[in-house]
């Protein structure tokens, strides 16, 4: 397979350019509204003010986490030394655990005007998260950002820029954390669940998921391996993840 490296501007009209990166975002916007409203039809407890509001509330967790969230975890120095940075999100640069933070404090935002109990939205809203993913991490791809390492293997991809093969590890996060993840939470999520068990999934799965890959995605160089010449941050930053998840699915299911 051969990189394709594709311009990662869509369109440029002088005045402004329109990125793929920003229309990956806009899809993964327009897809969780879209399942929103699906989600809500079958559940018959959620209106459309209110499916409104949540995906407001949860692209500005995304995008002000996700941006914060890069700039705390993996680019400090750079960050203290340049605030402006943060608003260079044109090439990239977001943090999936940042957004996931942003969208937790978007939630409690958004659960103290509608009353709402944290972990009913938030079983509502994490079967809509995966498909975002999944167009991020097209975005990534396009961008040519967070390759894997370089390999023989005829799962490679060889990008001629850099004279290399290596795996295409955004497509495997697109797989396994975009569609893996969303059909078994769509799935799981089908039928009446012990509250808290369907956020739970989401921990536990993307967790496993971002932790394996990362064993072949190369770390930021900023920060290189953070020990044991393997880990990395985004496998340090997703442990918690697994462990909380595992501990909520269980208490789920045991007040049942």
């Amino acid at each position: 397979m051969i990189y394709p490296s594709i311009n990662p501007i869509l369109f440029d009209f002088g005045f402004v350019q329109i990125y793929w990166y920003g229309l990956m975002y806009l899809l993964a916007f327009l897809s969780a509204y879209l399942l929103a409203n699906y989600r809500a039809k079958q559940l018959n407890n959620w209106n459309a003010q209110q499916i409104e509001d949540l995906i407001f509330y949860g692209a500005i967790g995304v995008v002000v986490g996700g941006r914060l969230g890069y700039m705390l975890f993996y680019n400090l120095s750079n960050f203290l030394s340049d605030p402006l940075s943060l608003f260079a999100i044109q090439g990239g640069g977001m943090s999936f655990h940042g957004g996931f933070l942003g969208v937790l404090i978007a939630m409690v935002v958004f659960n103290r005007k509608y009353k709402h109990g944290l972990f009913d939205t938030l079983d509502f809203v994490v079967p809509l998260v995966p498909l975002g993913l999944f167009f991020g991490r097209v975005g990534n791809f396009i961008n040519g950002e967070l390759w894997g390492k370089v390999t023989t293997s005829p799962f490679g991809m060889f990008i001629q820029d850099q004279g290399v093969s290596r795996f295409p590890s955004q497509l495997y996060e697109a797989l396994l954390e975009g569609l893996v993840l969303f059909v078994i939470l769509w799935l799981f999520s089908r039928k009446p669940r012990p509250l808290m068990s369907i956020s739970a999934l989401f921990l536990i799965f993307y967790g496993l998921f971002r932790f394996i890959i990362e064993f072949v995605r190369v770390p930021d160089v900023q920060l290189g391996y953070l020990a044991f010449d393997w880990l990395t941050m985004g496998q340090l930053l997703s442990l918690p993840m697994i462990i909380v998840g595992g501990y909520l699915l269980n208490k789920a299911y045991k007040t049942i």
